[in-house]
């Protein structure tokens, strides 16, 4: 199996960055021959994570810090990866909403945003390494996805 390993972003932990991690993550998803479905799904994945950990890892946290991103694609899928230097947080362990059939109005805040971005992509995946969250979003590369050769 071929793997290729995709060139990584470095941004400031900031709000002001998710526009370029939006561009990084349909940049690589295109690259991997990811259909437009696909590919604003994984968007709004790691927006929402990159979100988190600058909302609640950096600025609650009274921090400041760097995103990183890269990933690789390889014959069957696609895995982009972001880290942050905050407290460890697994974003798996968010509760998924147990009030989905309540009015809006009427529901708690949060966690929402969270389970529909895992939700939206194939696999995810977290681990704490070399004092970084990582979270890792995987799609799958199906053979009609994949680019044609010429």
């Amino acid at each position: 199996m071929s793997k290729h390993i995709l060139e990584s972003l470095t941004l400031p932990g900031t709000l002001a960055s998710l526009s370029s991690i939006g561009n990084y993550v349909m940049k690589v998803a295109a690259a991997a021959g990811i259909d437009k479905s696909a590919a604003y799904r994984l968007r709004l994945a790691v927006d929402e994570i990159a979100t988190n950990c600058v909302v609640h890892g950096y600025d609650e946290g009274g921090l400041e810090g760097m995103l990183y991103l890269g990933g690789s694609i390889d014959d069957k899928t696609l895995t982009v990866y972001i880290e942050d230097t905050a407290m460890p947080y697994d974003p798996r362990q968010t509760p998924a909403p147990d009030d989905l059939d309540v009015p809006l109005e009427e529901r708690e805040i949060g966690g929402l945003g969270v389970f529909l971005a895992l939700r939206g992509v194939d696999q995810f995946e977290y681990e704490y390494v070399n004092g970084r969250n990582r979270s890792i979003f995987i799609m799958n590369r199906t053979s009609d996805d994949k680019p044609k050769a010429g």
